[in-house]
C-alpha cells in the first residue's frame, strides 16, 4: 500500500466528533482524579529492596515466597484481608482486578500486590495523596479532525520482545506484535505496537515535541483493526501515560523507532 493510499480521516460529521471528544477528554480527567487513579499511587515498593519484610510507611510485614508473597498482620498494623480486619498470615498472589478490590487494605488505602518478570512489589493507593490533591486536569490540545488519520496494520511474522528503559530506570522486555502505517504530509510513517487481549492495540510513541511542548512520550490506543488491516490513527486520543502523574509507575519508554520525527499538538500533552 502506498502513501498516499494512508489519508486523513475525515469524521462525518466534524461537529459530532469535536463533541465525543470533548466527552472523552472529560471521562479521563474523571478518571485520572477518582479516589483510586494514578494520581493516588504513592509507593511501588519491591520486597527485593526489603528483605527483612518491612516498608516504610507500609503496615505488616511483607515476604516474597517465590510462587506469592506472604503478609504477616498484628493488630495494630490496622490491616483488612477481603475487607475483614485480620491479623496473623496470609498468603497473597498478584491483584489483577480493580485498585478499590484489591484484598488488602488499611482505612481508606489499597495495598496491592505486584508481580512482574519475576519479582514481588507493593503498591500504595492512597486517595488522600498530595499529587491527588494538588491535581489541576491535564492540558490537552484542541481537537483536530486533520489528526485522524486512516493507517494499516501489519503484523510481524512472529511476535517479539525488545528490551526498553522503564520510568524507574530499569531495562524490561516490551512485547511487540506488528505495526501500525500512516502518512503524515504525504510522507508514510510507522509505529511499533503490541495487540492487547481485546484486539485493541497499544503503541508507546514519542514525537519532535516530547519533553518540550509534551511529556516526554504517550501512549496510543487504536481500537481492533478491520478484517483487511485498516485501523484509525486518531492523536486527538494520545494519552499520558501513568507515570505522567506518579513517579512510581514503571512505564516503558518507546521502542526503537517509535519517535515520530514532527511534533504531535493533540491529545493529552501535560498534567496541569
Amino acid at each position: 500500500m502506498s502513501s498516499s493510499d494512508h489519508t486523513t480521516e475525515a469524521p462525518e460529521n466534524p461537529q459530532a466528533a469535536a463533541q465525543d471528544w470533548q466527552r472523552w477528554h472529560e471521562h479521563r480527567v474523571e478518571t485520572v482524579s477518582s479516589p483510586y487513579g494514578p494520581l493516588s499511587l504513592t509507593g511501588t515498593h519491591w520486597l527485593a529492596d526489603h528483605p527483612d519484610g518491612r516498608i516504610d510507611g507500609v503496615p505488616g510485614r511483607w515476604k516474597d515466597a517465590g510462587a506469592e508473597v506472604v503478609l504477616s498482620a498484628e493488630e495494630a498494623d490496622g490491616i483488612s484481608v477481603d475487607g475483614k480486619p485480620f491479623v496473623g498470615e496470609v498468603a497473597l498472589g498478584p491483584d489483577r482486578g480493580a485498585i478499590p478490590a484489591s484484598r488488602v487494605s488499611v482505612g481508606e488505602r489499597r495495598l496491592v500486590v505486584l508481580s512482574r518478570e519475576g519479582l514481588w512489589a507493593v503498591r500504595d493507593f492512597d486517595p488522600a495523596s498530595d499529587a491527588r490533591s494538588a491535581f489541576a486536569g491535564i492540558e490537552a490540545g484542541a481537537y483536530d479532525p486533520a489528526w485522524v488519520l486512516a493507517g494499516r496494520f501489519v503484523p510481524y511474522e512472529e511476535s517479539r520482545t525488545v528490551q526498553v528503559e522503564n520510568a524507574d530506570g530499569r531495562s524490561r522486555g516490551l512485547g511487540l506484535a506488528g505495526q501500525v502505517l500512516f502518512a503524515h504530509e504525504g510522507v508514510e510513517h510507522a509505529l511499533h505496537v503490541a495487540v492487547e487481549e481485546d484486539g485493541s492495540l497499544w503503541a508507546v510513541l514519542a514525537d519532535a515535541g516530547s519533553g518540550k511542548s509534551s511529556y516526554r512520550f504517550r501512549f496510543l490506543r487504536p481500537a481492533a483493526p478491520e478484517a483487511d488491516g485498516s485501523v484509525t490513527v486518531d492523536f486527538n486520543r494520545a494519552l499520558l501515560p501513568p507515570c505522567a502523574f506518579a513517579d512510581h509507575f514503571i512505564c516503558p519508554f518507546p521502542p526503537p523507532g517509535n519517535t515520530l520525527p514532527f511534533a504531535v499538538p493533540v491529545g493529552e500533552l501535560n498534567k496541569r
